[in-house]
């Protein structure tokens, strides 16, 4: 009897152990600590920026556009030159303005003579002093229609707004052009400003004196500078953006007609403790102490695309979640997959990460140079900005179903 229970004992074991042991190859979770990756805490300066385009321009600049439609018969090749104001630049044909001038012009010898002849007779009696009051009159007319021709025919030259630079050239002789073509672009190559268009939705977070960064593909490895030196107080209801001026530096490298993005800096910090965006979830992080996640309540400051600034009790080099886990407990044990490389300095940081990772390791939320902290910022800018256009649609699109 005793050797029956023995023996059904070791079988039962037996079944126990194998099925424990099948459970493992089958549902190995339950039986060791879920995988996690993780990334770190770093020190170091953020900031937050606002996106928008623009155009590189002169401070200062006009169009000269013809005030006729009339055939071109002068245009000069002064592309790069520098004009003072009122240098014919060019001419329209005036065939037809000098004619009418020649003959406005007899006419009024006529009217002179007319007037002269008048004069001598106006003591005559009371008809002759009325004609020569209406012979005066006419003239004054005459030499009134003569300037206005005069006027006409000097609209038909094409002259040099004011001092400075021809920046372009467009059209040549033979071609008819109008009010609507613009010939020449003309004023003084510097200093350059950047005229950008911001959404009206961030343009309360901009201010005159705010520096910039801009990007443009024909200086893609420089980080470029300027200020906002100012803002149009109306913006435009139809595009909803408003227009910023920003004043470029002497030494930029940047052209006349480029376009460029312009990441214009809102907020900024000297130190502040950074996590990646996706560490933080329902205003808290999860620290990794010991091989076990604890939960730690924070507040998130300057965001970017990428990286948060957090204040809270986490620490500078502080193991977190990356991305966050909801479905893990305070306690639960993990096995960290890969966690994110420290840096070697406390540099710059803001929200993208510059410097090579280590193997088999994520690039910790560091810049390690100060032109990687300003491709950082322009990147943050850049991904929150398309983020905002794809949120835009989202909400947008049950309008069209």
């Amino acid at each position: 009897m005793s050797r029956g229970l023995v023996w059904s004992g070791s079988v039962l074991a037996v079944l126990a152990a194998a099925a424990v042991g099948g459970a493992y190859l089958v549902y190995p979770d339950y039986f060791q600590p879920p995988t996690v990756t993780t990334g770190v805490a770093t020190l170091g300066p953020v900031s937050e920026a606002v996106y928008g385009t623009g155009t590189v321009e002169p401070e200062r600049w006009a169009k000269v556009v013809p005030l006729q439609r009339r055939r071109l018969v002068e245009l000069c090749r002064c592309e790069g030159q520098a004009v003072k104001v009122g240098q014919v630049l060019g001419r329209q044909d005036d065939a037809e303005e000098v004619s009418a001038l020649h003959e406005l012009e007899i006419n009024n010898e006529q009217l002179a003579r007319d007037l002269d002849r008048a004069k001598r007779d106006r003591d005559k009696s009371d008809a002759a002093k009325t004609e020569y009051e209406q012979r005066s009159t006419q003239f004054e007319q005459s030499k009134s229609r003569i300037s206005a021709q005069k006027a006409r025919i000097d609209s038909l030259v094409l002259r040099a707004p004011l001092d400075g630079m021809v920046l372009r050239r467009d059209g040549e002789v033979g071609e008819i052009v109008g009010p609507t073509d613009v010939l020449f672009w003309v004023g003084p190559p510097a200093p350059m400003q950047v005229v950008a268009e911001i959404n009206e939705e961030e343009i309360t977070r901009i201010a005159v004196g705010q520096k910039a960064f801009l990007r443009t593909e024909a200086f893609s490895a420089q980080a470029l500078r300027a200020t906002v030196s100012q803002i149009t107080p109306k913006g435009d209801p139809t595009r909803k953006t408003f227009r910023v001026y920003l004043l470029l530096p002497r030494d930029t490298p940047l052209r006349i007609g480029m376009t460029v993005e312009v990441n214009i800096i809102h907020r900024e910090k000297a130190a502040a403790v950074v996590v990646p965006a996706e560490a933080v979830a329902a205003n808290a992080v999860q620290v990794v102490s010991s091989g076990k996640i604890r939960r730690v309540p924070v507040t998130v400051g300057i965001r970017g695309s990428r990286n948060v600034e957090i204040v809270g009790n986490v620490s500078k080099d502080a193991t977190v979640l990356s991305p966050a886990r909801a479905d893990l407990a305070d306690g639960t044990r993990v096995r960290v997959e890969n966690v994110a490389a420290k840096p070697a300095t406390d540099a710059p940081a803001d929200v993208t990460p510059s410097p090579s990772p280590a193997p088999d390791r994520e690039p910790a939320a560091i810049v390690t140079s100060s032109a990687d902290a300003d491709s950082a910022v322009i990147s943050s800018a850049i991904s929150a900005h398309v983020d905002s256009v794809v949120n835009d649609a989202r909400r947008n699109v049950g309008k069209y179903r």
